[in-house]
């Protein structure tokens, strides 16, 4: 038994607005919902129905984000206004407050590479979190350790630039190497209460007896031998890996990394200097010591931090109880699992260093730089962030979902330009003038006007450009109109030539036929334009010549190809202008 009319229009009603709000891509299990949630009568039919969603979800699946997008706007109203709507994310109240004089929050990168989308979400909540309680936000620079993660000089710079376009300043700038003399008064301070000694076990005989719960030699010596160790540490008598500060712990602790942990360990900056402060200090602290110290200095009342520093939280607990310290607030939020996002330091890093990637603003990459040079918005990458929130379950997040809330930003936003990748020239014959084209620098925003777009009929004869990506299209369906232009007949398709007829100014004849839009330039007044892909490969055709006038940073939709960021201006007076955009998304 069939399903009515209406029940067909209703399914694929639900199918064009989910593949529009999500990248192209429609999902079956939601459209099913939302039909059933219409029409609760077809709930005894569901599986009769499911099969209809599914074929239906595939064939809109099948088109184009334009065609998709032209058939809501045309039919589906209600899609368009929920889409252009953003929602404001409230946060949850943070705990406590009230036991603190003045909120502060602090956010803590290692300035090893510049940020990612992984260092997003602590960066944002505890940003926002700070101003919702009118306090204070402090950036600090965990640079303790100039071997492992060695800090490079231009991340500091790069992750200041980055907060600035995320809109985010902090109200402080702390450098961890900048404050080692109040870590090692610290330690003192730690060892003299009984907190904390110096170890000279080898780190093989340490391990041993530290997974068998048992304490080292070391540990039971008095307090005045392990302040002398202390003092030959930093005056250079011990050598790497020679002796180590630990912290007092239970022996028994469950977690075998939390059992006696380092807090302070020899480097030879002799080959391992420091960017910032060189060869000046030997003997560093380990991040649980120095984040410990520095969030009770500074005064942090709230830290914000994923589950996977449960184990770092427990560790820096000790320091607190050892000093007789009130720990912060602390909000353990959910993994956020970034989906096909390359995120690795180390693997970026040596991607850099073989030509792999085009350094760290590759548009492959997930680090804010290359986000930004594609074209992805600050306030897209905040209300991701703010929707995901303090939730402690897992939460997930991919390209898809960036481009979906990026487009609901730029839709409105970015004005129109025609591009033809890898151009194929197309003769229009019986042509009875020459035309100026007009179409709109954006559809909804009239007041924003036009671009004027010239196209020469010599002889009856005008010449166009259009893209090789729709020949199959141009040899499949015959009648076409290029759009804001005229319609055409296609009468022959061939490698590098299209051969076509005048059929007409009339839009409701190209209505009445469904006939394909088709993007066109001239072949005259044109630019040369490079757009880097996602997948760093280049796609080059030509751009009309509107595209002049944009500054570089200018985001556009170049016309059934996607939106994309003007990123440079090459070429001379010779060789004539080529524009560089790279490509954000459909």
């Amino acid at each position: 038994m069939s399903f009515p009319s209406e029940v067909i229009e209703l399914i694929r009603k639900y199918a064009y607005i989910n593949a529009y709000e999500h990248n192209g891509r429609a999902a079956a299990g939601p459209v099913l919902g939302k039909v059933l949630a219409e029409r609760q009568d077809l709930r005894p039919r569901a599986k009769e129905l499911a099969k209809l969603v599914a074929s239906m979800v595939e064939e809109v699946n099948r088109k184009s984000f334009e065609e998709i997008k032209r058939e809501v706007e045309e039919k589906y109203l209600e899609a368009l206004a929920k889409r252009v709507e953003v929602e404001e994310k409230r946060l949850p109240p943070l705990p406590n407050v009230d036991m603190y004089k003045l909120v502060v929050t602090r956010f803590a990168p290692n300035p090893d590479a510049p940020l990612h989308l992984g260092s997003l979400r602590p960066l944002i909540l505890s940003y926002e979190y700070a101003k919702m309680y009118k306090g204070k936000f402090i950036l600090r620079f965990d640079d303790t350790d100039p071997k492992t993660k060695r800090p490079m000089p231009e991340a500091y710079d790069w992750i200041i630039e980055d907060m600035k376009w995320l809109g985010v300043e902090a109200d402080e700038v702390v450098y961890q190497s900048d404050r080692l003399e109040i870590y090692y008064e610290k330690a003192r301070e730690l060892i003299e209460r009984g907190g904390a000694y110096v170890c000279t076990c080898s780190q093989e005989g340490f391990k041993a007896l530290r997974d068998s719960g048992k304490p080292c030699p070391c540990r039971a010596l008095p307090v005045e031998e392990h302040l002398k160790r202390f003092d030959d540490m930093l005056s250079g008598l011990y050598e790497e890996k020679e002796a180590v500060v630990r912290v007092r712990t239970d022996l028994n602790h469950p977690d075998v990394s939390v059992r006696e942990w380092v807090a302070f360990r020899i480097i030879d900056v002799d080959e391992n200097p420091h960017p910032r402060v060189g060869s000046r200090f030997r003997v560093w602290p380990t991040y649980n010591f120095a984040c410990a110290v520095d969030d009770y200095l500074l005064n942090v009342s709230h830290i914000l931090r994923a589950k996977e520093h449960i184990t770092n939280t427990l560790k820096q607990r000790y320091v607190y109880e050892h000093m007789g310290w009130r720990f912060p607030e602390t909000i353990h939020f959910g993994r956020l699992k970034l989906a096909n996002i390359i995120l690795s330091k180390s693997l970026i890093r040596r991607g850099i260093a073989k030509g792999e990637f085009k350094g760290w603003e590759d548009p492959r990459l997930g680090t804010i730089r290359a986000l930004r040079r594609r074209g992805i918005l600050p306030e897209t990458l905040r209300e991701l962030m703010l929707h995901v929130g303090v939730k402690t379950s897992e939460a997930s997040l991919s390209w898809e979902n960036i481009y979906s809330a990026n487009r609901k930003r730029l839709d409105p936003q970015a004005n129109r330009y025609f591009y033809v990748s890898d151009p194929v020239t197309m003769v229009v014959e019986g042509v009875p003038k020459s035309y100026i084209a007009t179409p709109p620098l954006h559809p909804d925003h009239p007041e924003r006007g036009v671009r004027r777009i010239h196209v020469e009929a010599i002889g009856g004869e005008a010449r166009v450009l259009v893209s090789r990506r729709d020949l199959e299209l141009l040899a499949r369906r015959r009648f076409v109109r290029l759009m804001a232009l005229f319609n055409v007949e296609v009468k022959e398709v061939e490698e590098s030539l299209v051969k076509a007829v005048y059929r007409g100014e009339s839009v409701e004849e190209a209505t009445k036929l469904k006939a394909p839009i088709v993007q066109w330039v001239p072949t005259k007044r044109n630019v040369e334009v490079e757009v880097v892909m996602p997948s760093a490969e280049e796609d080059k055709g030509k751009g009309e010549e509107a595209l002049t006038s944009l500054n570089k940073g200018d985001i556009v939709q170049l016309v059934r190809f996607g939106f994309a960021r003007l990123d440079d201006r090459k070429g001379d007076e010779e060789k004539g202008e080529k524009l560089v955009f790279y490509y954000a998304h459909e």
